[in-house]
């Protein structure tokens, strides 16, 4: 075997099967957030456009259920798994003899190479590139203990967020720029211009200006690199434990954990959603930081709550009748990099009017985007069941593997 083998990702043998359907049920929840919350007030339609639309009412209701169950939940099962399969590289890696460092380190650098291209000339909500940057981090301290991976994990995952908002808040940092919000009506309305102009450097312009805007010169960046590095160090901290790669001997864990995280990640979820989105109602005493409040508190639920999703997929593996339904995910979670990036294209065809796309940005509300979305989803996991039955990557799997190797696997 060839160091660079040695050094490679699992090859098909060697996969753990629940972390590729885990995978692929993050990616379905990606893509069901991205597209409907793109749609959304505050990026590419106005309150008034979407109050308009005949399913508005069923669009807002499904729209605070989507928030309450999915929205940042398949973000951090991702961000898990990330640092869940650094750990489970490096060893493999270890095991054989294999020089982990140098090999880790190009895919990084392919990896962030990748994102930045995605998030310049296709979606601008890209979290490749971010993924990249917080590799590296993980990367310098994978010698770390275990107490420091686990705590230092838990405190930036939970805190990294409200920390930013507070800063923000404090300092204003978000408005230093002096730029115009991108996100008000008049910045939507000539997003949504830009879009049907037909003239892909005019879109182009546009969304570079709101990434500019909404991701560098607010911080943003730097607050959400946190907030993914510590769920790559949780997931690095569970991969050193083994429950994940050996699932079946801690079944009684799993489910344990299952029946507290939950319902107690439902319930604090619940209670930041509903603070949130009733701040200044009748049923709350008059107080101007209730929403800011339900973000915090969304914030301290959504690990748990997502702890709790995982648990219940796990278990769900080890049942039969559960396991047929659950396990067609595996085959989009393997070719997750190619299934994202695919996405995009969909997301761009649905909103934007550049070229082929139909432009429905402001005119589709999110119950019909959701019904796109199991769709295309269910295409996806059935196309990726044909090419893996055929090749052993997925095409831009194989591209970051060729480029990662220097040489065609």
């Amino acid at each position: 075997m060839s160091r660079d083998n040695a050094a490679g990702p699992v090859q098909g043998a060697e996969r753990v099967f629940e972390l590729d359907v885990l995978r692929g049920v993050a990616l379905f929840g990606v893509l069901l957030i991205n597209l409907t919350e793109f749609a959304r007030p505050d990026l590419m339609a106005t309150d008034e456009q979407l109050l308009s639309l005949p399913t508005a009412v069923a669009d807002g209701v499904l729209h605070e259920l989507l928030l309450w169950l999915v929205a940042g939940k398949a973000y951090t099962m991702f961000a898990f798994l990330f640092g869940l399969g650094f750990y489970v590289q490096m060893q493999r890696s270890t095991a054989r003899g294999g020089n982990f460092d140098v090999i880790y380190l190009r895919r990084l650098f392919v990896l962030l190479a990748i994102g930045i291209a995605h998030a310049l000339f296709l979606w601008t909500w890209d979290i490749l590139h971010l993924y990249a940057l917080a590799g590296f981090i993980l990367f310098a301290l994978r010698g770390v203990s275990d107490r420091a991976l686990l705590y230092g994990g838990i405190g930036l995952a939970v805190l990294s967020m409200p920390l930013y908002e507070v800063v923000d808040r404090i300092t204003g940092f978000s408005e230093w720029h002096g730029l115009p919000s991108p996100y008000s009506d008049e910045a939507i309305l000539a997003r949504q211009a830009a879009s049907e102009s037909g003239s892909y450097a005019i879109l182009f312009r546009a969304m570079l200006d709101f990434t500019i805007a909404d991701w560098l010169l607010s911080g943003a960046l730097f607050g959400w690199l946190a907030w993914s590095l510590g769920r790559f160090m949780i997931g690095a901290w569970v991969g050193r434990r083994g429950w994940f790669q050996d699932a079946a001997s801690h079944l009684a864990g799993f489910r344990r954990v299952m029946r507290i995280a939950l319902p107690a990640g439902l319930i604090i979820c619940g209670i930041g959603e509903l603070l949130r989105v009733h701040a200044g109602g009748p049923w709350l005493p008059e107080w101007p930081h209730w929403r800011f409040t339900g973000r915090i508190v969304g914030q301290f639920g959504l690990p748990v709550l997502t702890l709790g999703y995982a648990c219940a997929i796990v278990l769900g593996l080890h049942t039969p009748a559960c396991r047929r339904l659950l396990a067609p995910f595996a085959q989009s979670g393997r070719m997750a990099l190619t299934n994202y990036v695919t996405q995009s294209f969909l997301i761009a065809f649905i909103l934007f009017g550049w070229g082929p796309g139909l432009g429905l940005a402001g005119r589709i509300g999110t119950l019909h985007l959701t019904i796109i979305t199991i769709v295309f989803y269910a295409a996806q996991v059935w196309l990726s069941g044909l090419w893996l039955a055929r090749h052993r990557f997925g095409p831009l799997e194989w591209v970051w593997r060729t480029a990662t190797y220097g040489h065609r696997p």
